[in-house]
């Protein structure tokens, strides 16, 4: 009995063996990951085999553990892990948000402009200018932020501009010199033989020089061209004095005249492809370097005399670093950065030898001849058929210096003469009104100061953007002069204290108290003239405090 009981232990004891060994068996075929996968270590040999097929993972021998690899043995083997590179962190730019902040409100008004929703356009058109305006002086004045700036105000004066009458506004006229740069004449040798002995009997203080640039000009200037030389002789003889005088005030050769001639037809409002501007074609930064305002009021690069003194000066500037008038002139239309590198690429300080080595712009290399050719046959009349034009004869005027913002129409009331004889007379402003809460210096029809004077002291100061003066005609009444400026007729007659039932005077004067924001559309259809021009805004500017500062309604 003990023996079989023992058998019986042993027996049971051995198939528990059997029974754990099966299980551990199974268990080894179907190894256990580990908690994280190592990619598979690569030995570099001199020539690798090609890899094989590899068995089924059911079939593969199960291998006994082993024991981890020391890191130094891994590190022999391994591949070390990729690094990725650290991207900088980009430095943030205000500027550019600042734009896109204010271009996405610059299209979102153009978009409700388009769709007549024009409240909602001008909100836009407010909060993309807010939008600068509440920014930082140091990203205000950036320069990307100021051409995002120009771009969305032209925008906007545009849109204004599609359904105003502009029968009131200043018009420029393009400069004849960009008509002279488009061409190219041949050397006539009968002209280059008259012009050659012309020369020699010619008195000029800036040298006169023939080369066959210049010859060619002539040519122009005595045939197709030859309408734009009359039209700037008859337009010169108005400015010519003036003009010489302050080139001699300033030390300059009286020559140099004829660069206004040959820029722009002696034409204040003439106005190049590039943007140059006024008699003397001054771009905006130069035209600043040398006193010359530009604002939402007036641009004085417009001013004939103002613009003449500036343009001796640079002129003058240009000479002495130049040391000759034709490099001086030449860089007066390229930029002196221009002209300087010409010079130190080459070696000659002499334009006619950049102009050979084609070392300068076109538009300069012919800036000079162009100016030389008129200069000859301006000074020799008759031998070129100038001598029987008629001149324009010189405008004289009355100078009154104002610090209060006055419509012109009112000036010409007050002094009986056209508003486009005041805008003629005061060509550097951009609109019929005067500079709001700054001085300005009005130019008067000759005698007429006093009358001036008189007749705006009836004008309240603050009402003299918006009130006028009419000329009682025979058939007038205060119910028609009503409806003719939209005014009622009791407002006239207390104006003028008038009984109401009384009628004005026939060739009498009367005021018109037009109301703030209510401009008339009188007989000759003028309204308030838009010039399209750049305003930079200041803090707390909005659309309607940049159009009350405009006079616009």
């Amino acid at each position: 009995m003990g023996i079989t009981k023992d058998y019986l232990w042993s027996a049971l004891f051995a198939a528990l063996l059997a029974c754990v060994g099966c299980h551990s068996s199974q268990k080894s075929a179907t190894p256990a990951l580990p908690a994280q996968a190592n990619a598979p270590t690569l030995t570099a040999t001199a020539n690798p085999k090609p890899q094989t097929a590899t068995k089924p993972q059911a079939a593969i021998k199960a291998q006994p553990a082993t024991k981890p690899k020391p890191a130094t043995e891994d590190k022999k083997v391994s591949a070390p892990p990729k690094v990725q590179p650290v991207q900088p962190t980009p430095k943030p730019d205000p500027v550019g948000e600042l734009i896109t902040q204010v271009e996405r409100e610059y299209q979102a008004g153009q978009d409700d402009y388009k769709a007549g929703h024009l409240d909602a356009a001008k909100q836009s058109f407010d909060r993309a200018f807010n939008l600068v305006t509440g920014s930082p002086p140091e990203i205000r004045s950036d320069e990307r932020v100021q051409g995002e700036l120009d771009r969305v105000l032209d925008g906007v004066n545009g849109l204004q501009l599609e359904d105003a009458d502009t029968s009131a506004e200043q018009k420029s006229e393009p400069a004849p010199i960009d008509e002279a740069n488009d061409v190219t004449f041949p050397v006539d040798p009968t002209i280059k033989a008259q012009a050659e002995a012309e020369i020699k009997a010619t008195h000029s203080d800036l040298p006169l020089m023939l080369t066959d640039p210049v010859v060619g000009y002539i040519n122009y200037f005595s045939s197709r061209g030859r309408a734009t030389l009359e039209n700037s002789l008859i337009r010169g003889g108005r400015y010519r004095e003036v003009i010489e005088k302050i080139l001699r005030d300033e030390g300059v050769p009286p020559e140099l005249i004829y660069l206004a001639q040959a820029e722009s037809g002696f034409h204040p409002l003439a106005l190049s492809r590039v943007g140059a501007r006024g008699m003397w074609q001054f771009m905006a930064s130069r035209a600043k370097g040398y006193g010359l305002q530009r604002n939402q009021w007036v641009d004085e690069r417009q001013d004939p005399e103002k613009a003449t003194r500036a343009a001796a000066r640079h002129l003058k500037d240009l000479y002495n670093q130049f040391g000759d008038w034709y490099l001086a002139m030449a860089a007066y239309n390229s930029g002196p950065g221009t002209v300087q590198s010409a010079v130190r690429r080459t070696g000659y300080a002499d334009f006619w030898e950049l102009y050979r080595r084609n070392v300068l712009p076109r538009e300069t290399r012919n800036y000079v001849p162009i100016i030389v050719a008129v200069t000859i046959m301006t000074k020799n009349p008759s031998q070129y058929g100038l001598d029987k034009v008629i001149t324009d004869k010189p405008v004289p005027y009355d100078k009154i210096k104002i610090d209060y913002s006055i419509d012109l129409r009112l000036v010409a009331g007050c002094v009986d003469a056209s508003p486009e004889t005041l805008q003629d007379l005061n060509p550097s402003l951009l609109r019929l009104t005067t500079p709001k809460d700054r001085e300005f210096e009005l130019r008067l029809p000759t005698g007429t100061k006093d009358k001036y004077i008189s007749a705006i002291a009836a004008v309240p100061r603050d009402m003299r953007v918006w009130w006028r003066y009419h000329n009682v005609g025979p058939d007038d009444s205060l119910e028609s002069i009503s409806g003719v400026y939209r005014t009622p007729a009791k407002a006239i007659a207390q104006a003028n204290s008038l009984d109401g039932e009384e009628k004005p005077q026939s060739a009498s004067k009367i005021i018109i108290p037009i109301a703030p924001g209510r401009h008339a559309t009188t007989e000759d259809g003028a309204t308030y003239a838009r010039h399209a021009t750049r305003y930079k805004l200041r803090r707390g500017d909005t659309l309607q405090s940049v159009a009350d500062n405009f006079a616009v309604p």
